[in-house]
């Protein structure tokens, strides 16, 4: 009989920075202002206001954009800040 697989936290997070790069994707609405946008970009991000500015334009015409890329936990903490204004977000692994 095998014995169950049991993973310690250790293994968990290893296993999760090893995988390929997550992305955080911020899709377009009607709602939100420019400015909004890219307030909440820069806050989730930590990215500058040009940057900001081009990720923004990116979502209004191609209905979304990768706004990060990296771990899965930093992929969720930013997807998190976007949510606070309600912003439509998903992670992809």
């Amino acid at each position: 009989m095998e014995e169950p697989l049991i993973q310690t936290e250790e293994e968990i997070l290893d296993e999760i920075k090893t995988q390929e790069p997550a992305k955080a994707i911020l899709f377009n609405d009607e709602v939100h202002t420019f400015d909004e946008v890219i307030e909440q970009i820069m806050k989730a991000t930590g990215c500058d206001l040009p940057t900001a500015e081009a990720l923004t334009w990116e979502v209004h015409t191609k209905g979304k954009a990768v706004v990060y890329t990296g771990e899965l936990v930093k992929c969720l903490q930013v997807t998190s800040v976007l949510e606070e204004i309600e912003l439509m977000t998903q992670v992809e692994v």
